[in-house]
């Protein structure tokens, strides 16, 4: 047979996929490529981007919110895990709550986490092109952002090995800029400049209140999303649900602990504490002055440049895959139309979704690089559309094993994803009244669009495709 026509391998089983029917995706990824996707989606420097916002959140406690948050997302991967073993298909937290509560259910924290996902891939383009039209003004952000989505729909499309590959390249030298900053920074730390040694990063008792921490998590929470993106790949992956959870778990561990520990350094080298706790950080450069602080200009260029490349094309690259395979997922299942299910017979990607989620990014893109508020606009929506899927996702493992499978195992099923909702209620509690509004709005839309589906008699029910991903 052809490559176009051989029949890819489901866990020794032949799938559907390479017969140009719409159910199956290939499954060519092992542990190592799920733990670099994820970690590539997190971005390893993620909190350059963002340094200057959670600083100003937290009262200077910065380590500590990445701390809380990264605690946060442990509990909700700990759920992913069991989720996944019960249902390793494509879709994340919409399958998940579907198939473990009720399809109405799915339906809305499907359209919940759809909210982050449709915008997540937008934010980071805009990051991006703002960024590189900084630094090379010469381009106007508009095109930089079209370069960005077009050199990604592209690779996207020529199949998930190809992102593996670029993905693997990308974490690669995000590390090489992570590694020359930490050993910069802690060497002028050394020599005495910036602040010294302190644990006020971690905790600072003369502005800890836990409003303010959780609230700064909120923010912080941005650069950790993506790891449930890992979950997306469940019907592309050939290790079993268990690589899932374990993958999920490696990346979120890594990428907590290089989070902490570059905003630490970078929290202590900040020239003006004071003004950045009164003023913020407007202009996103809070991060760079640190950089600036350790090594000089060279340092503070190379920084922005990693960071604008990173969000650019690494994690964007990873997000429209997400993306493309919630679309994929709930149009499988009838609830979006029907040409978002298509998958590409050689390439075993389902492309329709892939240019769609590009489409969407650059129309959005564009309409949030026109407004003043458009970064601030779409994270806060992003994270309020993450958090609230996240929290019925804990219901969920309850819900399914506890209620319905009559589990013994209270740790896994009652305890675990206890703990994981109180903290994302605190922080959804805590987090910008703004986001609250809209968020509340986009879930509303979503209760509409249900009560449609019923009274057309599309009804939401689930694929019938049994628990390791075939009919």
């Amino acid at each position: 047979m052809s490559t176009e026509q051989r029949l890819p391998v489901e866990y020794g089983r032949p799938t559907p996929a390479a017969t140009g029917k719409e159910l199956g995706l290939r499954r060519t990824l092992g542990l190592r490529d799920l733990v670099f996707y994820g970690l590539v989606f997190m971005v390893p420097i993620a909190p350059m981007g963002i340094f200057g916002s959670v600083y100003n959140g937290s009262g200077g406690m910065v380590a500590l919110a990445y701390l809380i948050g990264m605690v946060a997302m442990v509990f909700t991967a700990a759920s992913y895990a069991q989720m996944v073993k019960a249902f390793p298909l494509a879709g994340s937290v919409y399958n998940y709550a579907g198939r473990g509560i009720g399809a109405p259910v799915g339906f809305l924290a499907g359209w919940a986490i759809l909210l982050d996902y449709l915008l997540v891939p937008s934010l980071l383009y805009l990051i991006a092109a703002v960024a590189m039209h900084a630094t090379v003004p010469a381009v106007p952000v508009w095109a930089w952002l079209l370069g960005f989505v077009g050199f990604n729909t592209v690779v996207n499309l020529l199949g998930i090995r190809m992102t593996a590959l670029i993905t693997r390249i990308m974490l690669i030298g995000e590390l090489i800029v992570l590694a020359i900053f930490l050993a910069a920074g802690v060497n002028a730390l050394l020599e005495g400049r910036g602040r010294g040694f302190s644990w006020e990063p971690l905790f600072n008792s003369g502005t800890s209140t836990w409003p303010l921490v959780f609230g700064a998590v909120s923010i912080a929470v941005l650069s950790f999303l993506g790891f449930d993106g890992i979950s997306m790949l469940a019907e592309e992956n050939k290790g079993g649900p268990s690589q899932i959870g374990r993958a999920m778990a490696a990346a979120l561990a890594l990428a907590g602990v290089l989070f902490i520990v570059q905003t630490w350094v970078a929290a202590l080298l900040v020239p003006d504490p004071a003004g950045l706790l009164a003023n913020g950080d407007p202009d996103g450069v809070a991060f760079y002055d640190a950089a600036r602080q350790a090594g000089g200009a060279w340092l503070a260029t190379l920084c922005a440049v990693a960071t604008a490349i990173a969000w650019g094309v690494a994690n964007s690259l990873v997000a429209q895959v997400a993306t493309s395979r919630l679309l994929f997922a709930m149009a499988r299942d009838r609830q979006l139309p029907a040409f978002l299910r298509r998958i590409s017979v050689r390439y075993g990607v389902p492309a329709n979704a892939i240019v769609l989620t590009g489409v969407l990014s650059v129309a959005i893109g564009l309409y949030m690089a026109w407004r003043s508020d458009g970064i601030a606009l779409l994270s806060s929506l992003i994270n309020f559309g993450a958090l609230t899927a996240f929290l019925v996702l804990h219901v969920a493992v309850v819900w399914h094993y506890l209620i319905r499978k009559r589990s013994q195992n209270l740790w896994s099923h009652l305890l675990v994803p206890a703990a994981g909702f109180a903290i994302l209620g605190s922080v959804v509690i805590n987090a910008d009244v703004a986001a609250q509004q809209l968020g509340f709005v986009w879930i509303g839309v979503g209760a509409v669009v249900l009560i449609g589906l019923y009274a057309t008699g599309r009804r939401p029910t689930l694929s019938g495709l049994n628990g390791d991903g075939r009919p």
